[in-house]
């Protein structure tokens, strides 16, 4: 999934990061790499926290509005972050990047996810991945009305995610 996810970044990372003076260019592929550890972790920490509803926003509110996902803006500010400290950017510059290159690769991610010709990613996958070895994908999809069954069980994804990983 860091592949996909990396491939993503890579596609969108012209002016963001590659053109952008910045960033070094000897350093290019380092900051693409933060960038994919921001989205990839972002997303690996809600799922395993529980936070199925911030997920489940994320990809059901359409590619052009994950600006407006707390995911997103999770990711957005875990990325300044990690660019401030990593490469020494102020929050101005660091916030530049990130405000450029996270919408475009999750209104990509979000559009690739949802459109049932393009099986370069699919919900399952991307959950299944970050939720781990124990998460029942199609019961967490099922209590979302996705998975097909139309089990709509009035108990909470929280409570249900913290019972599958034992927290």
């Amino acid at each position: 999934m860091f592949d996909k996810i990396l491939s993503l970044v890579k596609e969108n990372a012209g002016s963001a990061i590659i053109n952008n003076n910045d960033i070094p260019n000897e350093r290019n592929e380092e900051a693409v790499e933060t960038t994919t550890h921001s989205i990839v972790d972002t997303l690996k920490n809600a799922v395993q926290s529980g936070n199925m509803s911030g997920v489940m926003h994320l990809f059901n509110n359409g590619s052009s509005n994950v600006s407006s996902s707390p995911l997103a803006q999770n990711m957005h500010g875990n990325l300044i972050q990690n660019l401030m400290h990593k490469f020494g950017l102020n929050s101005s510059q660091a916030g530049g990047i990130a405000s450029s290159i996270i919408p475009s690769v999750l209104g990509k991610l979000v559009h690739k996810t949802n459109d049932p010709n393009d099986k370069s990613f699919d919900l399952s996958s991307i959950l299944s991945h970050f939720g781990g070895a124990n998460f029942d994908v199609s019961s967490m999809l099922n209590r979302f009305g996705l998975g097909g069954s139309g089990n709509n069980e009035s108990s909470s994804i929280s409570d249900s995610l913290k019972n599958i990983f034992g927290k």
